[in-house]
């Protein structure tokens, strides 16, 4: 295995061709691995004074077999989109060469006309991931500390096949509720839109940041141009690729709720939502938007609806249990 390190954006471009091929055979297969969002997070979201690294490396027949999207910041190397916006980070290569990879991809980075660094702090990486019993063996053998620690829960709904099968998996005071909301709904005329492949993404992603910031004051101060800037780089490559879900609730034209999720790899990821707590307040808008795509991915036939991290206490009410994602560390200095 041969590697290449390249530093700034030069590796996005190098590597265009191939990346979410890789990706999508990755260990850990999401859309925060695709090239659209990593290329949107650090065009958009990344720290002043950070610098991106990027190690290639390759087989014996010159295919690519994996990639470490890093960037340093005052000695630090950390995943490129550590840590807010990004749900789950980690080395891109199949799990049968994970390994191999990251021996290579370490030894890339220690190499002397590598910038220094004194330790990689890897945040959000998921608890299936090959790479939790990887790095500490790694490390040892580097005489470097390794820790870890679980950064956040990620509440996840495994479906059943039918809609009706899932009421029956909540408690039975959840699953009246969920079903009485549904009924009152129906009455008023509040309907669920989705965008689809020939609408106007980046209007509907405008309509779905008005409801975003006003769902709650930390979400308002949260959305920063940056974040609004990847939104929409995010959702044009999810459209083209057509794993983009955009989901809208209300009556009559007037936006009440809306979700941004993904629709990928037989799982629907819930990346954020929005709620006007103004409009049609008494018909529980976000509650009958969640339902509503819970339902859509069990009529699509998806195995999981993800909804990423955090512990809000309304997952749960949905029938959520929790997996996590860990912050791994290695640190130099022990070296």
């Amino acid at each position: 295995m041969s590697t290449e390190l390249f530093v700034g954006e030069g590796g996005f471009e190098a590597m265009a061709a191939e990346w979410d091929a890789l990706a999508a055979r990755g260990m850990t297969d999401t859309p925060f691995q695709s090239l659209a969002y990593q290329r949107a997070w650090w065009t958009h979201l990344r720290p002043d004074g950070a610098t991106l690294l990027t190690v290639a490396a390759r087989d014996e027949t010159g295919a690519l077999v994996a990639i470490g999207c890093f960037f340093a910041l005052d000695g630090v190397l950390r995943f490129n989109g550590c840590v807010e916006e990004t749900d789950y980070l980690d080395l891109i290569t199949p799990a049968d060469r994970a390994e191999a990879a990251w021996a290579e991809v370490l030894a890339c980075l220690e190499a002397v006309d590598a910038p220094a660094w004194t330790s990689l702090n890897l945040c959000n990486v998921p608890d299936a991931s090959p790479s939790r019993a990887i790095l500490p063996a790694l490390a040892r053998a580097r005489g470097y500390a390794f820790g870890e620690e679980q950064a956040e829960v990620c509440p996840t709904i495994p479906l059943p096949d039918t809609f009706d099968a899932y009421l029956e998996n909540l408690d039975s005071k959840q699953r009246r509720e969920v079903s009485r909301k549904l009924r009152r709904a129906e009455a008023a005329d509040l309907t669920t839109t989705v965008v689809g492949a020939e609408d106007d993404v980046a209007a509907a992603v405008d309509r779905f940041l008005d409801l975003l910031q006003k769902s709650t004051f930390e979400k308002r101060d949260w959305l920063n141009d940056g974040r609004r800037a990847l939104f929409h780089d995010v959702a044009r490559a999810a459209q083209a690729a057509g794993t983009l879900q955009l989901l809208f609730c209300g009556v009559e034209g007037r936006a009440a709720a809306a979700l941004f999720n993904f629709d990928y790899r037989d799982r629907i990821w819930v990346y954020n939502s929005g709620l006007d707590p103004a409009a049609f307040a008494a018909l529980s808008p976000g509650v009958v938007l969640t339902a509503a795509a819970i339902e859509r991915a069990i009529t699509l036939g998806r195995a999981e609806f993800d909804f990423l991290r955090g512990d809000e206490e309304y997952k749960y009410r949905f029938g959520a249990t929790d997996h996590s994602d860990s912050r791994l560390t290695l640190h130099r200095s022990a070296h």
